[in-house]
């Protein structure tokens, strides 16, 4: 008996410890990592030639203020670059005038995400399926690490020393993120598992003006989450430029008025306004080559 009621009392012990453990992974899972979407910024290189020029245009484009120009290290590794925050109502820029050769993988990470606990947060980053290309390393006012969803798109997590206070924006802006077909529902699946967002739209056939080809259709996955705003173009990619180019999409209450604002400061208009799913949309590229999508609801 007394053997028996040893393992009876081990068996249940394990089985408390089980379920422990996955009460809390359930408690990790659902825990959302993000502060908001004004925290959350546009990663964009430009040669220091053209920092001041894309500053300039950018401001003149949008609104807003740039925080003071800095010289820092920014990556795990020896670099030098400008860096600036450009805090406009519609979206936030990080912007980047490497003087050093930029160290691998950066320049790849499209978008950086504050969130409230950096090690946590690569851990559900993982858990939901997310690869980390750059381990946690600390820069000039907090830590970083740059991880990889399925289907290929990189991300920066940031963690700041001091917690910042930034205004909401006035529209949020979008990531434009495009992936193969194939694995969509695996990107999909993980970036929702991690922001605990939700799916607002699934369109199995979107117009193909969208992606620069008007024959065609296209599956669209627009997102929603603490973090903001996301679309997920699924295509072939058989892209004509711009298209897949572009990191961010803007919102603005006149896309016509944009537009001239950032013609008269420098910038190009890639592709022509149209009107697609309730969207005035264009492409801009602005001096150093950063392009972007405007875009206003269609009258």
């Amino acid at each position: 008996m007394t053997i028996r009621r040893l393992l009876a009392a081990l068996l249940l012990a394990a089985s408390l410890a089980l379920l422990e453990a996955a009460l809390a992974g359930d408690a990790n899972t659902s825990t959302v990592y993000g502060v908001g979407a004004q925290y959350d910024t546009t990663h964009v290189y430009v040669a220091p030639d053209d920092v001041d020029r894309f500053v300039a245009s950018f401001l003149a484009t949008f609104g807003g203020k740039s925080t003071k120009q800095v010289v820092a290290t920014v990556t795990p590794t020896p670099s030098s670059t400008t860096s600036q925050l450009l805090q406009t109502p519609v979206g936030t820029v990080s912007l980047f005038g490497f003087k050093t050769p930029v160290p691998y993988p950066f320049g790849a990470e499209r978008t950086g995400y504050l969130v409230t606990d950096i090690d946590a947060a690569v851990k559900a980053a993982q858990a939901a399926g997310a690869d980390v290309l750059v381990a946690t390393f600390p820069d000039p006012i907090g830590r970083d690490v740059v991880i990889q969803w399925p289907g290929g798109i990189n991300m920066q997590l940031y963690w700041h020393t001091t917690k910042p206070n930034y205004e909401a924006f006035e529209t949020i802006p979008e990531n434009r993120v495009y992936v193969s077909p194939e694995r969509v529902e695996a990107f999909t699946r993980s970036f929702l598992r991690f922001s605990h967002g939700k799916i607002v739209s699934d369109d199995a056939r979107a117009a193909g003006v969208e992606i620069g080809r008007a024959e065609d259709s296209f599956r669209r996955v627009r997102i929603e989450s603490v973090f903001g705003k996301m679309t997920v173009f699924a295509t072939n990619g058989h892209l004509p430029y711009p298209y897949g180019r572009e990191l961010t999409g803007y919102e603005v209450k006149d896309l016509d008025d944009t537009i001239g604002k950032a013609k008269a400061a420098g910038a190009t208009v890639l592709v022509e306004p149209f009107v697609s799913d309730h969207r005035h949309s264009a492409m801009v590229q602005f001096p150093g080559g950063y392009i972007a999508e405007i875009h206003a609801a269609a009258k």
